[in-house]
């Protein structure tokens, strides 16, 4: 019988729209193969003797324990670099290190701003590269919450996803490029000025054509949650946002939280066909000095998500979905860097 062959081989992991559907697919089953297998102490050495380098521009939790993990798991070397611990943008241009670490590493992860660092990256350095987030982008976050969705419906086509926020950042745009590549019918629900910028929505209705996934866009959160089998939230306060903008921020997502009046209004908060995500971190009660900080100063509180809804265990599956970002990652470093198809 022939091999069958790994299109994923030597790919990097830019952006969202770079996958097929079966690739995808190929993706979360394989991850959760993964994830069955570490139950069972299973550890094959999928990358032995791989090295592997993760560049840290912003801070992490999920992300950089998620590669590193992964890496041990697969026996890989994983080396940490942030911009405080080595010359990357400040001496020395993305282009150079993208050389340089491609001499020396056999894949490259990248967690910055600019989308253009970690496409030159890809481009310069020979060797896959997998964008742990950019200001546009969120692959590998958009990976481990498919794989979430597949665990708990069974399947990922023609579920009905509502996220409710800032429809404009990262995540929201790898879940609107991601669902519609999949077959999943994505509702952003999002105030006017916060919405996806048309050309995302333009390619998602582009994949949504072949896959059958319907795409909505709209500032009516009745209407946008609708039937929804998943509802899903970011924080408003993400890295970045200037401090001018805070006020007028938070006043404007208020009437976009996620709380139990939005889960009742979707019609599935009693038949099991609903969960709650979010890619966290989250501001869902008073309990982090951000949180404080900013009730101290502007005397609101900056909640995309009750706590009721948050630690609601007929709902809440962020935490499940925050294990899943290794073993999806796991999939991904093994499908790019070994030829095999498992």
């Amino acid at each position: 019988m022939a091999e069958v062959k790994n299109t994923l081989y030597g790919q990097s992991v830019i952006a969202d729209e770079d996958f097929t559907a079966d690739q995808l697919n190929y993706l979360i089953d394989f991850a959760i193969r993964l994830k069955a297998q570490k139950v069972k102490g299973i550890f094959p050495p999928y990358l032995a003797h791989k090295n592997i380098a993760g560049i840290f521009m912003k801070p992490s939790t999920r992300t950089r324990s998620a590669f590193e993990i992964a890496a041990a798991d697969c026996g890989a070397h994983f080396v940490y670099l942030d911009a405080q611990g080595s010359h990357i943008s400040t001496s020395e241009s993305i282009i150079d290190t993208a050389k340089v670490l491609g001499a020396l590493y056999d894949g490259i992860e990248f967690r910055g701003y600019k989308q253009r660092d970690v496409e030159d990256l890809a481009k310069y350095s020979g060797v896959p590269v997998w964008n742990g987030l950019t200001d546009t982008n969120h692959p590998t976050q958009m990976l481990a919450d498919f794989m979430t969705v597949k665990e708990n419906f069974g399947h990922i086509k023609g579920i009905n996803l509502a996220y409710l926020g800032d429809g404009s950042d990262n995540v929201a745009n790898s879940l609107l490029i991601g669902g519609a590549i999949l077959g999943v019918n994505v509702r952003i629900v999002s105030p006017k000025g916060y919405q996806p910028k048309a050309h995302s929505v333009k390619l998602a209705n582009r994949f949504a054509k072949k896959s059958g996934s319907k795409i909505m866009i709209t500032d009516n959160v009745k209407r946008g949650v609708k039937d929804a089998n998943v509802i899903y939230t970011d924080v408003w306060l993400s890295m970045g946002v200037p401090e001018s903008e805070i006020t007028k921020r938070i006043h404007t997502m208020l009437p976009y939280q996620v709380n139990e009046k939005v889960m009742l209004e979707t019609g599935h908060a009693s038949d099991g066909q609903l969960i709650f995500m979010h890619c966290l971190p989250s501001y869902h009660n008073m309990q982090t000095i951000n949180a404080q900080k900013i009730y101290e100063k502007y005397h609101l509180e900056p909640f995309e998500v009750t706590d009721s809804v948050f630690n609601n265990a007929r709902y809440a599956r962020q935490f499940q979905e925050a294990g899943n970002r290794m073993h999806s990652i796991k999939a991904m470093m093994i499908a790019t860097l070994n030829p095999k198809k498992f």
